[in-house]
């Protein structure tokens, strides 16, 4: 599905956009695990990590940072 309807310039627009939008939330988590005081060990690498794999980050939300919510 590289090539989404035939048209490969959709691929070529869009995966910048993928890219910058995945380096920004890596930044971003790193800056709210700062800011919040969270243990890398624990938390901050488990978000970055779960950023890789397919709807991670749904699970990481619910099972850990829920509970810091608390």
């Amino acid at each position: 599905m590289n090539h989404y309807f035939n048209n490969p310039s959709l691929t070529k627009a869009l995966g910048p956009i993928h890219g910058a939008i995945f380096l920004l939330f890596v930044f971003n988590t790193i800056s709210v695990g700062i800011e919040q005081h969270w243990k890398f060990k624990t938390t901050t690498w488990k978000v970055i990590i779960a950023c890789f794999i397919p709807f991670g980050t749904f699970y990481i939300d619910r099972k850990i940072l829920r509970k810091l919510h608390y």
